[in-house]
């Protein structure tokens, strides 16, 4: 499942520069398929939407960091635990209940934002 950042977060962006995968963004900043990832190409969303990988999309909260499910892995095929949970400070990067995905699935995702 990916993680997700509750409405706790102080906005301090120690996750931020923790994510491999460039998913965690600033509240109000547009997110991207593209950066930090080898994906330079159309791509599917996990809600069935295809678009460039450079397209901006709209931030998912306007308030505070947010991470960006689309690429979110926890961390597989990185490290043993996701990141942002470990450094930050108040303990709001939580697992997201509404997006459950398997091991297997998210080092796919990985494979495919890292190819």
């Amino acid at each position: 499942m990916a993680i997700k950042i509750t409405d706790a977060c102080i906005n301090c962006g120690a996750c931020e520069p923790e994510c491999p995968n460039t998913a965690i963004y600033e509240g109000g900043m547009p997110w991207n398929m593209a950066e930090g990832t080898t994906i330079n190409t159309q791509t599917q969303l996990m809600d069935g939407n295809t678009v460039n990988a450079d397209q901006n999309l709209g931030a998912i909260s306007d308030e505070f960091y947010y991470i960006s499910p689309d690429k979110c892995t926890e961390c597989k095929g990185f490290h043993d635990e996701p990141q942002c949970a470990a450094v930050c400070p108040v303990d709001c990067c939580v697992p997201n209940e509404e997006i459950v995905e398997s091991e297997d699935a998210l080092l796919e995702k990985q494979s495919k934002l890292h190819s």
